[in-house]
């Protein structure tokens, strides 16, 4: 073989080493989450568990209990694998899905065109108002959030009633890690009102010894979804699937009329 020949032996030689070498660098693609929960026999799910109606512990029995807890059985249960409950403050819910200590968050996670950038969605799963909280003996009447200028508002730290309040220009915001932190403080007139969820304020007026009440409504219909990694197709259509055939059978609107008394599984009419 003459000097030229090796040359480009050696050449190519190196050049497959190479390649080699970067193939082996690569990051290997991650299997659907479909495949990997069925492997390991569970789905790791993510809730605040201090938020009811939609998951809280019942303190009667010290377990998860809600609107959630239920959507999120019936998922696990069509894919056939066993539900895995992690429970953590709202603030870092998104956060910790980002960096894979879960699956799934079943927890009234609003879809949103900012958060659809980082995660995918399930279709929605509930539909429902921003609504006000505020005290019974309040004799103030606030029909938007524009009328609250002035006056300091409750939310749940990371929400989107959170970024709602933060909106309107004047408005004292106040940031909670947990509902019944935000609802004390309306009670005790640290805040003069709280923002949060219609379904959970009309649960409240039920169940709550707080002197609170129901005020307006003051924004658009909001759409609640299951968030999880990108990248997961087969496990988006999966979830999808059950989650159509709850609301084409009546299952999803069971669950809502056992949890708020109303249908809230599909847009009000």
């Amino acid at each position: 073989m003459g000097k030229h020949s090796t040359t480009v032996a050696r050449r190519a030689l190196l050049g497959l080493a190479l390649a080699a070498s970067l193939s082996a660098l690569a990051p290997v693609q991650a299997a659907d989450l479909l495949t990997d929960a069925k492997a390991r026999g569970t789905l790791r799910i993510a809730m605040e568990g201090t938020y009811p109606p939609f998951n809280f512990k019942d303190p009667k029995t010290g377990k998860l209990a809600g609107y959630d807890v239920d959507v999120a059985r019936l998922v696990a249960g069509k894919l056939g694998v066993k539900p895995e409950f992690v429970t953590t403050e709202w603030a870092a819910i998104l956060a910790g899905l980002a960096a894979g200590k879960y699956d799934v968050i079943v927890s009234q996670v609003g879809i949103t065109a900012k958060r659809e950038q980082a995660f995918d969605f399930s279709r929605p799963y509930t539909y429902s108002f921003p609504q006000l909280i505020v005290r019974k003996n309040d004799r103030a009447s606030y029909t938007s959030l524009n009328d609250l200028k002035g006056k300091k508002v409750g939310v749940g730290q990371g929400s989107v009633f959170e970024q709602q309040a933060k909106a309107v220009p004047g408005i004292e915001v106040k940031s909670y890690p947990a509902a019944p932190e935000n609802l004390q403080d309306l009670a005790f007139g640290r805040i003069d009102a709280a923002l949060n969820d219609s379904l959970m304020v009309a649960y409240l007026l039920q169940h709550s010894q707080l002197p609170i009440k129901a005020g307006a409504r003051v924004g658009a219909p909001e759409r609640m979804g299951i968030p999880f990694r990108k990248g997961n197709p087969q496990f988006k259509a999966a979830v999808d699937k059950i989650l159509a055939d709850a609301a084409a059978d009546g299952t999803l609107k069971a669950m809502s009329l056992k949890w708020f008394g109303t249908d809230a599984s599909r847009p009000a009419q």
